[in-house]
C-alpha cells in the first residue's frame, strides 16, 4: 500500500509551515497526528488548523491517541476522529505515567479489541514485549509497533533483542517508533528487518528538518536494501579481503 517506509509524526516542529515543508521533502506517505483530550466535534477544534497544513492527497493521516490514560479514552477519541472526518485508522497510544511516556499494555490490548471489533485498522504503539504483540496480532492489529527507547529520548534502539524477537515471530508489520534520534538508528532498524520506522522528535527538532527528514529517508532505504540483500555474519578473526603470498614472488 506504501512505497516509503518512513512514517512520520506532526509534533514539535518550530511551525506548521516548517512542518509542511518537511512533509512534503520526506517521501513519506503516511503521518500521525496527536488528538490529545480534544473534543474533535466541536466548533473550537485546535487541530483543525494542523490538518489544513497535511495535504490529504498525498498524505495518509492517521489520528493518534497520544494523550489518553486508559482504553476507554482512547476509543472515545478514536470514534471523535472519524466523525470529524479523519480516516479509521489509529495509532492506539496509551501512556498515564508523564515522565517515561511508557505505553500501557493491558489498557492498550484492550483498546485495540475494542476498536478492532468497531472495524478500525489499528496501530498499536507498545512496550518491545514480544508475548504482547502475538496477543496484539491475535486481537487483530493492523502492525505492531514497539519502542526502540522512550518517546523523545533519541537513544536508539535500547530494545534491539527483544525487536529481533518481535520481528522474527509477527506476522504483521513490524515499525518501530519511538526514541530514534539519528539516521543510523533507523537504518539498524530496518537493518532487523522492521517494515517501517516512525519518526517524530529527531526530525522536528533539528535545526534544518527538510534536511533531516531526508538524511532519514535514505537510511531507511540503505537499511531496507541491507536487509533484503543480506548483512554477513560478523567474526570474531580477520578474514583477508586480497591473498597475502604469491603476488610478491610473481612482481620479481
Amino acid at each position: 500500500m506504501f512505497h516509503s517506509r518512513l512514517f512520520l509524526g506532526t509534533g514539535k516542529f518550530s511551525s506548521l509551515t516548517v512542518m509542511r515543508d518537511t512533509l512534503t521533502v520526506s517521501g513519506a506517505e503516511l503521518v500521525t497526528v496527536a488528538l490529545r483530550r480534544a473534543d474533535l466535534s466541536g466548533k473550537d477544534d485546535p487541530f483543525a488548523d494542523i490538518l489544513q497544513y497535511v495535504d490529504r492527497e498525498k498524505f495518509l493521516i492517521i489520528p493518534n491517541t497520544s494523550g489518553a490514560m486508559n482504553a476507554s479514552e482512547a476509543v472515545r477519541l478514536s470514534r471523535l476522529a472519524v466523525e470529524a472526518g479523519l480516516p479509521k485508522w489509529v495509532k492506539v497510544e496509551i501512556h498515564p505515567d508523564p515522565r517515561y511516556l511508557l505505553p500501557d499494555p493491558v489498557e492498550t490490548l484492550k483498546a485495540t479489541e475494542i476498536l478492532v471489533k468497531e472495524g478500525f485498522t489499528v496501530l498499536p504503539y507498545i512496550n518491545a514485549d514480544p508475548v504482547l504483540a502475538k496477543r496484539l496480532e491475535d486481537a487483530g492489529a493492523a502492525v505492531v509497533m514497539p519502542l526502540g527507547s522512550p518517546i523523545g529520548s533519541n537513544r536508539g534502539l535500547e530494545t534491539r533483542a527483544q525487536l529481533e524477537i518481535i520481528i522474527e515471530q509477527a506476522t504483521v508489520p513490524v515499525i518501530v517508533d519511538a526514541g530514534l534520534g539519528a539516521p543510523s538508528h533507523a537504518a539498524a532498524a530496518m537493518e532487523l528487518g522492521a517494515a517501517a520506522v516512525l519518526v517524530n522528535t529527531a526530525v522536528a527538532i533539528a535545526n534544518n528538518p527538510p534536511l533531516m527528514v531526508r538524511a532519514f529517508a535514505a537510511a531507511v532505504s540503505a537499511g531496507r536494501a541491507a536487509y533484503e540483500t543480506g548483512l554477513p555474519d560478523a567474526r570474531r578473526s580477520a578474514s583477508a579481503t586480497s591473498p597475502l603470498t604469491g603476488f610478491l614472488e610473481v612482481a620479481r
